[in-house]
Protein backbone atom coordinates (compact mmCIF):
# COMPACT_ATOMS: atom_id res chain seq x y z
CA UNK A 1 0.00 0.00 0.00
CA UNK A 2 1.55 3.65 -0.91
CA UNK A 3 2.14 5.93 2.25
CA UNK A 4 0.44 8.37 0.38
CA UNK A 5 -2.67 7.27 1.50
CA UNK A 6 -1.57 6.73 5.15
CA UNK A 7 -3.24 9.42 8.00
CA UNK A 8 0.26 10.47 9.59
CA UNK A 9 -1.25 12.59 12.05
CA UNK A 10 -5.06 13.65 12.76
CA UNK A 11 -7.65 13.38 15.32
CA UNK A 12 -7.10 9.42 15.47
CA UNK A 13 -3.49 9.82 16.99
CA UNK A 14 -4.14 12.59 19.28
CA UNK A 15 -3.43 11.27 22.64
CA UNK A 16 -6.93 10.86 24.41
CA UNK A 17 -8.00 12.71 27.08
CA UNK A 18 -6.85 11.69 30.98
CA UNK A 19 -9.30 9.76 32.79
CA UNK A 20 -10.75 11.49 35.67
CA UNK A 21 -8.62 11.20 38.65
CA UNK A 22 -10.41 11.21 42.23
CA UNK A 23 -10.50 15.07 44.15
CA UNK A 24 -11.06 12.04 47.45
CA UNK A 25 -7.57 11.40 49.56
CA UNK A 26 -6.31 8.30 47.51
CA UNK A 27 -5.77 5.44 51.07
CA UNK A 28 -4.48 2.33 49.72
CA UNK A 29 -4.29 -1.07 51.73
CA UNK A 30 -1.04 -3.06 51.04
CA UNK A 31 -2.81 -5.24 48.84
CA UNK A 32 -4.52 -2.45 46.76
CA UNK A 33 -0.66 -0.84 46.16
CA UNK A 34 0.66 -3.83 45.16
CA UNK A 35 -2.63 -4.32 42.53
CA UNK A 36 -2.04 -0.51 41.58
CA UNK A 37 1.61 -1.58 40.48
CA UNK A 38 0.59 -4.60 38.90
CA UNK A 39 -2.11 -2.87 37.10
CA UNK A 40 0.72 -0.72 35.70
CA UNK A 41 3.16 -3.41 34.70
CA UNK A 42 0.60 -4.75 32.68
CA UNK A 43 -0.29 -1.51 31.03
CA UNK A 44 3.27 -0.52 30.17
CA UNK A 45 3.28 -4.38 28.69
CA UNK A 46 0.22 -4.05 26.54
CA UNK A 47 2.20 -0.59 25.21
CA UNK A 48 5.24 -2.37 24.40
CA UNK A 49 3.25 -5.26 22.62
CA UNK A 50 1.06 -2.56 20.93
CA UNK A 51 3.95 -1.08 19.98
CA UNK A 52 6.02 -3.94 18.63
CA UNK A 53 2.84 -4.73 16.01
CA UNK A 54 4.33 -4.91 12.71
CA UNK A 55 0.81 -2.78 11.06
CA UNK A 56 0.40 0.20 13.50
CA UNK A 57 -1.54 2.14 11.44
CA UNK A 58 -4.55 2.27 14.08
CA UNK A 59 -2.70 4.09 17.06
CA UNK A 60 -6.11 4.46 19.00
CA UNK A 61 -5.03 1.14 21.31
CA UNK A 62 -1.36 2.68 22.09
CA UNK A 63 -3.56 5.84 23.09
CA UNK A 64 -5.69 3.70 25.24
CA UNK A 65 -2.50 2.00 27.05
CA UNK A 66 -0.65 5.58 27.07
CA UNK A 67 -3.82 7.01 28.98
CA UNK A 68 -4.23 4.07 31.23
CA UNK A 69 -0.70 4.10 32.02
CA UNK A 70 -1.22 8.09 32.58
CA UNK A 71 -4.08 7.51 35.44
CA UNK A 72 -2.40 4.49 36.58
CA UNK A 73 1.11 6.72 37.11
CA UNK A 74 -1.17 9.56 38.83
CA UNK A 75 -3.08 7.13 41.42
CA UNK A 76 0.53 5.80 42.43
CA UNK A 77 2.10 8.93 43.17
CA UNK A 78 -0.90 9.95 45.09
CA UNK A 79 -1.31 6.62 46.79
CA UNK A 80 -1.62 7.29 50.74
CA UNK A 81 -0.64 3.62 52.68
CA UNK A 82 -2.21 2.97 55.47
CA UNK A 83 -0.93 -0.23 57.40
CA UNK A 84 -3.43 -2.24 58.71
CA UNK A 85 -1.36 -2.77 61.85
CA UNK A 86 -1.95 0.42 62.91
CA UNK A 87 -5.31 0.66 62.56
CA UNK A 88 -7.82 0.81 65.67
CA UNK A 89 -8.98 -2.97 66.68
CA UNK A 90 -11.93 -1.64 68.68
CA UNK A 91 -13.49 0.22 65.92
CA UNK A 92 -14.09 0.39 62.27
CA UNK A 93 -11.60 2.32 60.16
CA UNK A 94 -9.93 2.18 56.98
CA UNK A 95 -9.06 -1.41 55.85
CA UNK A 96 -11.51 -3.14 58.20
CA UNK A 97 -13.77 -5.88 57.48
CA UNK A 98 -17.02 -5.58 59.06
CA UNK A 99 -19.64 -8.24 59.66
CA UNK A 100 -23.09 -6.20 59.95
CA UNK A 101 -26.47 -7.49 60.95
CA UNK A 102 -29.57 -5.68 58.99
CA UNK A 103 -33.16 -5.40 61.17
CA UNK A 104 -34.16 -8.97 59.63
CA UNK A 105 -30.96 -10.25 61.61
CA UNK A 106 -29.40 -11.27 57.67
CA UNK A 107 -25.53 -10.72 58.37
CA UNK A 108 -23.49 -9.03 55.21
CA UNK A 109 -19.66 -8.47 55.82
CA UNK A 110 -18.11 -5.43 53.74
CA UNK A 111 -14.73 -4.89 53.57
CA UNK A 112 -13.55 -0.88 53.34
CA UNK A 113 -10.65 -0.11 50.73
CA UNK A 114 -9.34 2.21 48.60
CA UNK A 115 -11.21 3.56 45.28
CA UNK A 116 -9.37 1.84 42.96
CA UNK A 117 -10.05 -1.99 45.16
CA UNK A 118 -13.57 -1.38 45.68
CA UNK A 119 -15.57 -3.61 44.00
CA UNK A 120 -19.42 -4.22 44.98
CA UNK A 121 -19.73 -7.65 44.02
CA UNK A 122 -17.35 -8.80 46.95
CA UNK A 123 -18.74 -6.12 49.38
CA UNK A 124 -15.54 -3.94 49.22
CA UNK A 125 -16.60 -0.39 49.60
CA UNK A 126 -14.77 2.90 49.25
CA UNK A 127 -14.27 5.38 52.35
CA UNK A 128 -16.57 8.22 50.48
CA UNK A 129 -19.21 5.44 49.94
CA UNK A 130 -22.37 6.45 52.87
CA UNK A 131 -22.02 2.94 54.03
CA UNK A 132 -18.62 3.15 54.79
CA UNK A 133 -18.78 6.82 56.35
CA UNK A 134 -21.97 5.28 58.51
CA UNK A 135 -19.50 2.67 59.34
CA UNK A 136 -15.90 4.29 60.18
CA UNK A 137 -15.96 5.12 63.80
CA UNK A 138 -18.58 2.39 65.39
CA UNK A 139 -17.73 -0.31 67.32
CA UNK A 140 -19.18 -3.63 67.82
CA UNK A 141 -22.63 -3.59 68.99
CA UNK A 142 -22.94 0.16 67.50
CA UNK A 143 -26.09 0.67 65.05
CA UNK A 144 -25.44 2.89 62.60
CA UNK A 145 -27.66 4.54 60.16
CA UNK A 146 -26.92 3.86 56.10
CA UNK A 147 -28.57 6.12 54.13
CA UNK A 148 -29.76 4.64 51.18
CA UNK A 149 -31.77 5.99 47.67
CA UNK A 150 -34.72 3.70 49.26
CA UNK A 151 -34.60 4.71 52.60
CA UNK A 152 -32.43 4.47 55.60
CA UNK A 153 -31.50 1.08 57.56
CA UNK A 154 -30.39 0.80 60.26
CA UNK A 155 -27.69 -1.89 60.68
CA UNK A 156 -25.60 -3.35 63.73
CA UNK A 157 -21.76 -4.18 63.97
CA UNK A 158 -21.45 -7.57 64.81
CA UNK A 159 -17.61 -7.80 64.29
CA UNK A 160 -14.61 -5.64 63.14
CA UNK A 161 -11.54 -7.78 61.45
CA UNK A 162 -8.34 -6.30 59.94
CA UNK A 163 -5.98 -8.10 57.72
CA UNK A 164 -2.99 -9.59 59.06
Amino acid sequence: MSRAFVKEDGPDNAPLPDLPVSPHPNYVTPSGLAELRARLAEAQARLMALRAREDRLDRLPEAAAERDIRYLEARLRSAIPVEMAAQPRSEVAFGATVTVAEEDGTERVFRIVGEDEAAAAKGWIAPQAPLARALIGAGIGDVVRWPRPGGARELEVVAIAYPD
